[in-house]
């Protein structure tokens, strides 16, 4: 190719621009004007409320999240507190005294394992009834304590962090 062909498409390439740019040029009504505003402005609010959406799903999942981990050993803490019980039950008896010194060692070890994981005890003997942590399972009525207040403790509950995850079954004073 030699220079005058290539003058001659160079013309050819900066008239059709100018053609293409001519032809580019669009003329349109104001109510299509507005249309295509409100067709942004909708397409805005979409991503925007996508935007949120997305930003809500992420707080709910990291909350679950964090909850799961809290409470992940709540399974296995609510399955030994049979176990507790039992050794609870064991230190009662009154039989062989080196038995008995052997299950409380083992008791304490237990228990205070449980408790690096978050287990607290419930208190309930002597306090006021909550129905929140405490179950009635009977009711007594003694003269000389206030109504309403716990008089014995059958079964001991239980909280992992701050959660029940066993009630305290007591005996209520009406």
């Amino acid at each position: 190719m030699d220079k005058k062909e290539e003058k001659q498409i160079e013309g050819q390439t900066k008239e059709e621009k100018k053609n293409k740019n001519e032809k580019n040029v669009f003329t349109y009504s104001k109510e299509q004007i507005e249309e295509f505003n409100n067709t942004l402005k909708n397409a805005e609010e979409k991503a925007l409320r996508a935007q949120a959406e997305l930003i809500n799903y992420r707080k709910r999942k990291d909350d679950e999240v964090s909850k799961m981990l809290n409470y992940c050993n709540e399974g296995i803490i609510t399955d030994l507190l049979l176990t507790i019980d039992n050794l609870e039950r064991a230190l009662k008896e009154d039989d062989n005294s080196k038995l008995k010194e052997g299950v409380n060692m083992i008791y304490t070890s237990f228990k205070n394992t449980l408790e690096k994981y978050g287990l607290k005890e419930i208190e309930a003997e002597g306090k006021k009834f909550d129905a929140n942590i405490h179950q009635a399972v009977t009711t007594d009525s003694v003269k000389d304590v206030d109504e309403g207040v716990i008089l014995e403790v059958m079964q001991k509950g239980y909280m992992l962090k701050d959660k029940v995850i066993r009630p305290a079954m007591v005996k209520v004073n009406r």
